[in-house]
């Protein structure tokens, strides 16, 4: 058995939608940090997107673990030509196609961006390798739609559904993965 810890970063306090854009986290809720630090195996190993707001993360969380390279096949959404872009501006120029991408999660993407299935397609690889890779357990420090990805393909919940989930910064959701089948642990837990 395995099990994978996925901590969404500390929060950016950007308005709209950020996926590759590389923005830093707040990390000033020290007790949050020792909180989650603790509730986390200490024998797991830590690996997170290559943005600085999870590799930050990570490393504020690390303490003793074995810390793996940062992998950017964890990154969040590529969301393209609204990146940085508030809902509501690209609601205004695409309100049908913002609409189906966020009501319709699978192959609809943002102009020049990634779609749901492509997001999953691209974390599920990375995640499978990185768990064959260790026996241990394993904590993700990462995004959002990562987070959500992962917890879809624990839950078996259709992508609409997934979609709704709360994930709150600095939250863990748990997968556990036991000869091949996944099923969900705690979703969005705040330690």
């Amino acid at each position: 058995m395995q099990r994978l810890f996925l901590v969404r970063h500390g929060p950016t306090h950007a308005k709209g939608m950020i996926g590759w854009t590389d923005l830093p986290a707040d990390l000033s809720d020290t007790g949050a940090l020792e909180r989650l630090d603790k509730y986390l195996p200490d024998q797991a190993r830590v690996v997170s997107s290559d943005l600085i707001r999870t590799v930050d993360t990570a490393n504020a969380i690390m303490s003793a673990r074995t810390r793996l390279p940062h992998n950017p096949a964890l990154r969040e959404f590529n969301f393209g030509d609204w990146e940085n872009r508030g809902f509501k501006d690209v609601s205004t120029e695409a309100p049908d196609h913002v609409r189906a991408f966020y009501e319709q999660p699978g192959d609809i993407a943002p102009p020049n961006g990634e779609s749901w299935n492509a997001l999953c397609a691209r974390v599920s690889g990375a995640v499978d390798t990185l768990l064959q890779s260790c026996t241990s357990d394993l904590i993700v420090v990462c995004h959002f739609g990562v987070v959500l990805s992962q917890l879809q393909r624990a839950s078996g919940l259709e992508s609409y559904q997934t979609f709704a989930q709360r994930i709150d910064n600095l939250s863990v959701t748990e997968a556990i993965i036991e000869a091949g089948r996944w099923r969900p642990g705690a979703i969005n837990h705040r330690p």
